[in-house]
């Protein structure tokens, strides 16, 4: 009982009272705070062990020193009879009920206030700017994974997987997952930062990790991070042999612990070891991320024609050596039936997995080449019954509506695909080109704009939009910059003229146009193909041919060849009069008899009757 009293009188009770009160409320402010300050979570660990640590220190010092008139004294060297630890405990009852007042108001602010409840409303997202999106909690980004391999060469294989983990995510219901293209477009930029990466492809979370690839063994490492707070939320590294089924094992639990750790239940079955061939899927990785990249059509189509040699039933490697085949003529290959390999490759795909949502749009997309519309709008329909969270899927069956002229129903695929992929230039492109067609003439560059910040060039198709408004000098710093690259610096003036000046006639200096060209390429210009000689632009109307690529017969720009029968043959060439008779003419064309037809003039803005001055536009 004596030890009691004592302590006692020395206030030790009362510090230890003080100490815990105090050290609870800077705990509460540091956790508080260090989100804000975007401190790592091992600030408040940190912060909480010094607090742990300092505690029998208080109470040391409050049983061997004492507070005097003259200062800190050390409490043997005190005499008791001039002893004024009751009033010192006075003034520690005092400070506790201080802290006290103050952490029990902290406690109100922070449950009441500052994390009530949200509304039903935006319960689900996290609070975003005015005019700009909301960032929903259930939302993830899969950065490319990093290679750590001994040799840096299997930065194929490091991608492959990261993309594998995506793809598992995507299927989950209701989680929100950034497309492979808005993601891996942040490629090689990790100094931005993961907080400002996520901003960028709103959303809240964002899984990274590395792969490490040496001999028969593979070190794939994740960690999940909560955005909002840059703080790891979860991380784990697996050490397997490599074989197939330990890769896509690794997968599947990588997947489950991210559904896990966010809330949510996977209602799939595990990943799908769909090919037991390493090679095999070895090969696929480097096919697919050659074909991704479009750096080399033809190799990408050696490599899948390799992986499908050595596992023929590997499903997503017969379909992507169907996209690979699809899309060759578009890159100028012609040596081969591609068109025919692609609906044949597709259709084995099919039967080995009807899952298989780029399948569907190969079919579609061979059915748009060989213009049966029907059949393409049937298979473009299927892919996207059978994957729509796939934005390709909506971007192409988005282009075949804008090809046709049904444009609210381009927009409003085309918007989907943004919805799913915010940073998917492709898509900004084909819908600035239906807010053009449609007459909306500032949407067309806001979103011209926008794909530009993100590093995709300006179509010449828009170029005569921004003469319209007065701005030359833009019109100037594209075309130059085009055609120094590509080596046509006198014909520069040439392309610029045609553009803004209405009624330029470059008749005269065709020869000198021509000759330049086969200077330069070694090959005879073909005004119906070149992208850069656009025969619309330099009035060579005759060269017009139905290119779908291009769309020419809903451009606004020039005037005069609307006004000439040339539109007309065009559309007719395309096939469009007769799908439409069947399917429905859009809004902007009628049937005239029985086969005839006639189009408005796409709307645009009034050019101007000749050159003025430079100006920014109005």
């Amino acid at each position: 009982m004596d030890l009691i009293a004592e302590l006692k009188r020395r206030n030790v009770f009362r510090v230890a009272i003080a100490y815990a009160v105090i050290a609870w409320l800077v705990l509460q402010v540091g956790d508080t705070l260090a989100p804000a300050l975007r401190l790592d979570e091992w600030v408040n660990s940190l912060l909480a062990f010094f607090l742990i640590l300092g505690f029998p220190l208080a109470l040391f010092f409050a049983w061997a020193f004492e507070l005097t008139p003259e200062g800190i004294r050390k409490e043997e060297d005190v005499d008791r009879s001039s002893s004024i630890t009751q009033q010192t405990g006075k003034k520690v009852d005092r400070l506790i009920i201080v802290v006290l007042a103050i952490a029990v108001a902290y406690f109100a602010l922070d449950k009441f206030v500052l994390t009530s409840e949200p509304t039903a409303e935006v319960a689900a997202t996290a609070e975003a700017p005015q005019g700009q999106p909301a960032i929903r909690d259930q939302s993830i980004a899969v950065l490319p994974f990093a290679d750590l391999s001994p040799e840096g060469d299997q930065e194929y294989f490091s991608d492959g997987i990261a993309e594998e983990i995506l793809n598992v995510l995507v299927r989950v219901e209701d989680l929100s997952v950034a497309s492979r293209t808005s993601s891996f477009g942040f490629k090689g930029q990790e100094a931005l930062g993961i907080p400002m990466i996520a901003e960028k492809l709103k959303v809240r979370h964002v899984l990274e990790g590395s792969v490490r690839k040496a001999g028969d063994t593979v070190r794939i490492t994740a960690q999940l991070i909560d955005a909002q707070t840059d703080q790891h939320l979860w991380s784990e590294t697996y050490d397997r042999q490599l074989t197939a089924e330990s890769i896509f094992a690794i997968q599947d639990e990588i997947a489950q612990a991210i559904v896990a750790r966010l809330g949510f239940l996977m209602n799939e079955q595990a990943v799908k070891a769909d090919t037991q061939n390493l090679d095999a899927y070895d090969l696929y990785l480097r096919a697919h991320k050659v074909f991704i990249e479009r750096t080399d059509i033809l190799g990408a189509i050696d490599l899948f024609e390799q992986t499908v040699a050595l596992d023929p039933g590997f499903g997503r490697a017969v379909a992507g050596l169907a996209a690979a085949y699809t899309v060759a003529p578009s890159w100028g290959h012609i040596e081969r039936d591609y068109v025919g390999l692609a609906t044949e490759t597709a259709q084995r795909a099919i039967e080995i997995d009807p899952q298989l949502a780029i399948a569907y749009s190969v079919l579609g997309y061979a059915a748009e080449d060989a213009r049966d519309f029907h059949a393409a709008i049937k298979w473009y329909d299927m892919a996207i019954q059978t994957d729509p969270k796939d934005p390709t899927v909506w971007l192409w069956r988005g282009i075949l509506f804008n090809e046709l002229g049904f444009f609210d129903k381009a927009a409003s695929d085309i918007e989907r695909c943004l919805d799913l992929d915010p940073v998917y230039t492709n898509c900004m492109r084909h819908r600035a080109r239906t807010a053009m067609y449609s007459g909306n003439e500032d949407l067309a560059i806001e979103y011209t704009e926008k794909a530009m910040l993100l590093g995709f060039g300006v179509e010449t198709m828009l170029l005569p939009v921004y003469a319209a408004r007065g701005n030359d000098a833009f019109v100037l710093a594209v075309v130059s910059a085009r055609f120094r690259e590509q080596g046509f610096v006198p014909l520069i003036d040439y392309l610029y003229r045609a553009i803004v000046e209405p009624g330029f006639d470059f008749s005269a200096e065709r020869e000198e146009i021509e000759a330049v060209y086969r200077a330069a390429t070694g090959e005879e210009l073909d005004w119906s193909m070149d992208d850069e000689f656009d025969p619309l632009t330099f009035g060579v109307f005759d060269a017009v041919k139905p290119l779908f690529a291009l769309q020419t017969w809903w451009q606004p720009y020039p005037a005069d060849f609307h006004d000439s029968p040339h539109r007309k043959r065009v559309m007719r060439e395309a096939g469009l009069p007769g799908f439409w008779r069947e399917y429905g003419f859009p809004p902007q064309c009628r049937p005239v008899g029985h086969d005839d037809f006639e189009c408005d003039r796409p709307p645009r803005r009034t050019p101007r009757a000749n050159r003025n001055a430079v100006g920014a536009p109005n």
